[in-house]
């Protein structure tokens, strides 16, 4: 962690970690580099105050668009996720990670230990931007998307509550 990160939220024994493990969501600093090793990108895109979300993969609700990182970069993971979601690449910073802290892995659980990240990067499109999936205004957001582990991050951009 840089110096100027901030911890937003950290909760020991998260319940979809192994026993022990910590969940941190974290608030870069500009000066931040991307954490190593990041597992999944997500993209907050926002639009007049507005979240871009997508239909999660699992069925269980709404979520803001993202990527297994794999075997390309995390640069290259966001820039597809962008055209995916926006059409098209645009500027985005990173807005910060949750960090699971597990210190003793258990079987079924997929990500590397100690640390696995799962960054977020933040992209505020003009208000004609189009979006692959709905926009959500601020309350619409917080109702549809509190309980999402990176929410702390979104409520943060949106200047709403966690």
């Amino acid at each position: 962690m840089v110096s100027g990160d901030r911890v937003l939220r950290s909760l020991s024994d998260a319940p979809w970690l192994p026993p022990g493990g910590r969940a941190d969501v974290v608030l870069a600093d500009v000066a931040s580099p991307v954490p190593r090793p990041t597992c999944v990108v997500r993209l907050l895109a926002t639009r007049d105050g507005h979240v871009l979300t997508v239909p999660r993969g699992d069925g269980t609700g709404l979520d803001i668009p993202s990527v297994r990182v794999a075997a390309q970069s995390v640069d290259e993971c966001l820039q597809e996720l962008m055209v995916r979601a926006l059409g098209k690449p645009r500027p985005a910073t990173m807005l910060g990670h949750v960090r699971n802290a597990v210190t003793q892995p258990s079987e079924g659980y997929p990500w590397p230990v100690p640390d696995a990240y799962f960054s977020v990067f933040h992209c505020e499109v003009p208000s004609d931007s189009e979006g692959h999936g709905e926009w959500l205004a601020p309350s619409a957001a917080r109702a549809q998307l509190h309980a999402r582990h990176w929410w702390p991050l979104a409520a943060h951009v949106l200047g709403l509550a966690y």
